[in-house]
């Protein structure tokens, strides 16, 4: 029998509601206490787990002696408050969404709050799940084909920022750019992939077409619609990412190769599939693998199936449902968290300062001041 795992919610909007669909279809896990303040919220979350009941504040749900782990899918700008705020009342399992900081000053108070947490937190990196980048992931850890790995690189062109509630991901100051909030992500997986330590980082980038026709409180909105980011890591590879927020047009919503001296590999990954229109052109594209050797010449293309339930309960081709398996197992069995505080906060350190690189127009060190990766 497996031992059933309670778990409460700290926010429960978009995000968090995937969150909930996908628990749904893990055996043994409840979610008893949800805190959402905003009322649509908490009626969309009800309808998914009307077992569940709703606090007045985020202490109550990490007061409650009915939760034995914690999800925080909360705005970006609330998280480091509320890892803090956990850590001084009862210090829990934790899930938390990504960027888990939105600034340098969050990142360094939460640096410190590592060191004395009893518990595991694992930060939500979904795309490392993706079945594709998964499949993509093995083929560069494995050795076996590509030789000496030389660069990687990142396309990701999707749509425009969605509406979320209060429109807080429209501002810099909530969300910590662009390059925080949607590429995180991509910089945390240039890590795990590379297995090398970041070292400098170039950035140029802009606000050309999203958002611009809108004004919230007087004030329009100050985030990137498409930026390039170069990062040169310590093993003398590259990698480099091509963000574009107004390409919706295109199927493949992401695709990341990886080239080392003998072979290349690619995986293509389409977006969410609420937004393909299967009337007019029939069955979504699947998401791919590509080979490509040097010698002898030619593609070896794969496709990667991904269980069409988990395509239903999110927009992550079912990386959110592997991620809270592995997060299950580690407290259940005492299993190492994969995506650790300390990978999350480098992600985060990684994007703030591309986003400065933006600013100063100028490369950024990663190895002194205040950017240093520890």
């Amino acid at each position: 029998m497996l031992k059933t795992l309670r778990y409460g919610f700290i926010g429960c909007g978009m995000m968090g509601q995937e969150h909930l669909r996908n628990l749904a279809m893990i055996e043994g896990i409840r979610v008893t206490a949800i805190y959402e303040p905003d009322t649509r919220m908490r009626s969309e979350s009800a309808r998914l787990v009307p077992k569940a009941r709703f606090t007045e504040s985020e202490e109550e749900v990490i007061r409650a002696e009915d939760v034995d782990a914690l999800v925080i899918a909360s705005p970006n700008y609330l998280h480091a408050r509320q890892l803090e705020l956990i850590s001084s009342i009862r210090p829990l399992p934790i899930l938390v969404e990504k960027p888990v900081c939105t600034s340098l000053e969050q990142l360094r108070v939460l640096q410190s709050m590592e060191n004395n947490y009893p518990s595991p937190i694992w930060v939500a990196m979904e795309y490392r799940y993706m079945p594709p980048i998964s499949r993509l992931v093995e083929e560069v850890h494995s050795g076996k084909t590509l030789g000496k790995i030389t660069s990687l690189s990142i396309r990701s062109h999707r749509y425009p920022f969605l509406s979320k509630v209060g429109d807080w991901n429209r501002f810099n100051e909530n969300t910590g750019g662009t390059l925080v909030e949607k590429c995180c992500h991509f910089f945390d997986l240039m890590c795990f992939i590379l297995q090398s330590k970041p070292i400098r980082v170039y950035a140029s980038g802009a606000q050309d077409l999203n958002h611009l026709d809108e004004e919230y409180d007087g004030l329009v909105p100050d985030i990137l619609d498409n930026a390039f980011v170069v990062v040169d890591f310590a093993s003398k590879q590259r990698a480099m990412l091509d963000l574009n927020m107004f390409a919706d047009g295109s199927w493949y919503q992401e695709s990341i190769a990886v080239i080392g001296s003998q072979a290349k590999v690619e995986c293509k990954i389409p977006g969410p599939m609420r937004f393909w229109p299967k009337e007019s052109l029939g069955e979504p594209p699947k998401p791919q693998l590509i080979l490509s050797p040097r010698d002898p010449k030619g593609p070896i293309t794969l496709e990667v199936s991904v269980d069409p339930k988990l395509l239903e309960a999110g927009d992550h081709n079912g990386s959110t449902f592997y991620q809270h398996e592995k997060f299950a197992r580690v407290l259940r069995s005492g299993h190492s968290v994969e995506v650790t505080l300390q990978a999350g906060l480098k992600s985060v350190l990684i994007g703030l300062a591309a986003q400065h690189s933006i600013e100063t127009r100028q490369s950024i060190d990663l190895t002194s001041g205040d950017y240093r990766i520890s």
